[in-house]
């Protein structure tokens, strides 16, 4: 008898095995093949039949328990698509819309495969809100009209002033299309509209929302959609981790105060990709607990640059390691490839590699601050963050400012710093100069170096700082 009962056992694995990989295989495909027809949307939207069933998070506790998964329903492959307007959404840019989207959303998160759709030619006004999970794999959020948040700062309520559109707990997830996320955020960049608002409510934090936030979600992939005009940041990722941020466009005006471009926190493994951004701050700002991130073929300007940190506030603890950013553009921005930290912090930023950055003028390209202060005065403390294992290869291109900037901790000096191929002229537009800056920093250079002062910027032995730097880095293992 257990002769006979292997075969069989053999035999419904090999089904099982199958099933999985042509569900797999089909749901890849089906989102493909959505992506591409959403770029030839026709007028005819609201005519279409598809069918469907008509709290603020903190900045860094970690994620509570997510719930259960929710009970499989099997729907026909004709129901994977749930059009917002086929839950009562009016799409008049006026009206709204938020509960046609909840409602959308909760329906298509119990199916495989599904996809939430926001269609062409139509504007949603959304209220501040949460979508989160689990759901079923492989769900989409197409965006191919436009979503306005609410203008009027006076009519968001006290909770929502971290965030506009909040996605928890979600994984295998995908944001795509053609449209647009419309932050419409200028109401909020008058200091006189804020100010008006906290004097009204007590306890209002002085905060602005970010348009779009991930928390505590794992494999999550944002493509082709506009950002554009959040009250702050646009698009950030906390807690999170195996993200893709691919060919998107992020723009706020350069007058638009902290507006960064992309966010990241505490979140792993990330690749962003081919993609301009244009902004009031920094176009990717990358902070403390991330590791693994790739940035590459990015625009960047108007804006602050690509920048990592500021780290260490208040003596916190700060840890960044593995990040390369490679094949930049840089154009009009306050600084190039930047480090901040602050003085007073623990930690350490180690193994990061700038290469093949195009700057055009930039104030100042290639920037470690290991005295960074958003005040007018900031008090002078003697510990700071460990920088290590940092590569600059080929910055080229003109500063309107300075070439470099390197103002290292008296205690904590920067280590093995290595300056490779940087040229760096005077942009022709500016008359006033300021010589390169470089204090207590050690690593190597080589050249071709411009200007030639370059090559004395670091110093070749450490002395006693090193040991204070390494047990910096050892905070961190």
């Amino acid at each position: 008898m257990k002769r006979d009962k292997i075969p069989l056992l053999v035999f419904l694995l090999v089904f099982l095995v199958l099933i999985f990989t042509t569900f797999s295989i089909t749901c890849v495909d089906a989102r493909k093949h959505h992506s591409k027809k959403s770029r030839s949307h026709s007028k005819h939207h609201k005519h279409r039949n598809d069918n469907g069933n008509n709290a603020r998070d903190s900045e860094n506790p970690p994620a509570p328990a997510p719930t259960p998964l929710p009970p499989y329903v099997p729907y026909p492959p004709k129901s994977r698509i749930f059009d917002v307007l086929s839950f009562g959404a009016k799409g008049d840019g006026v009206s709204d819309d938020s509960k046609a989207l909840i409602a959308a959303w909760e329906a298509a998160c119990r199916v495989p495969c599904a996809t939430v759709e926001i269609p062409s030619e139509f504007k949603f006004l959304i209220e501040p809100i949460t979508l989160k999970g689990p759901c079923m794999p492989h769900l989409v959020l197409q965006i191919d009209g436009t979503i306005l948040a609410p203008p009027e700062v006076g009519s968001w309520p006290k909770s929502s002033w971290f965030q506009w559109i909040n996605f928890k707990w979600l994984h295998n997830f995908t944001i795509q299309g053609t449209g647009s996320v419309d932050g419409q955020g200028s109401n909020w960049w008058s200091l006189s509209q804020v100010h008006y608002i906290q004097k009204r409510s007590k306890n209002i934090p002085n905060m602005k929302p970010t348009a779009l936030r991930f928390y505590a979600s794992y494999d999550v992939t944002v493509r082709n959609i506009r950002i554009i005009n959040s009250p702050q940041c646009h698009l950030k990722f906390d807690n999170s981790g195996k993200v893709n941020v691919t060919n998107i466009t992020i723009s706020s005006p350069e007058n638009s105060p902290n507006t960064d471009g992309i966010h990241l926190q505490n979140t792993q493994d990330v690749e962003i990709q081919h993609s301009n951004i244009g902004c009031g701050d920094d176009c990717v700002s990358i902070q403390t607990g991330c590791s693994n991130v790739h940035v590459h073929h990015i625009n960047c300007g108007p804006g602050h640059g690509i920048s990592l940190g500021g780290l260490g506030k208040e003596k916190s603890l700060a840890c960044v390691s593995n990040l390369v950013v490679d094949n930049i553009s840089v154009q009009n921005t306050l600084y190039g490839v930047r480090i901040k930290t602050w003085q007073g912090g623990i930690g350490s930023v180690k193994d990061v590699s700038f290469s093949n950055i195009q700057v055009s003028d930039v104030k100042v390209p290639i920037v470690i601050d290991q005295y960074y202060c958003d005040k007018h005065k900031c008090k002078n403390q003697t510990g700071a963050v460990a920088i290590s294992g940092v590569t600059y290869n080929q910055i080229i291109g003109t500063y309107s400012v300075q070439p470099i900037h390197l103002a290292c901790s008296n205690n904590v000096p920067c280590t093995d710093v290595d300056l490779i191929d940087i040229q760096l002229n005077p942009s022709p537009k500016y008359r006033s100069f300021q010589q390169a800056l470089c204090w207590n920093s050690y690593g190597k250079s080589q050249a071709p170096l411009v200007p030639s002062s370059i090559d004395y910027c670091l110093r070749r032995h450490s002395g006693s700082g090193m040991e204070t730097a390494k047990s910096h880095e050892n905070i961190c293992q």
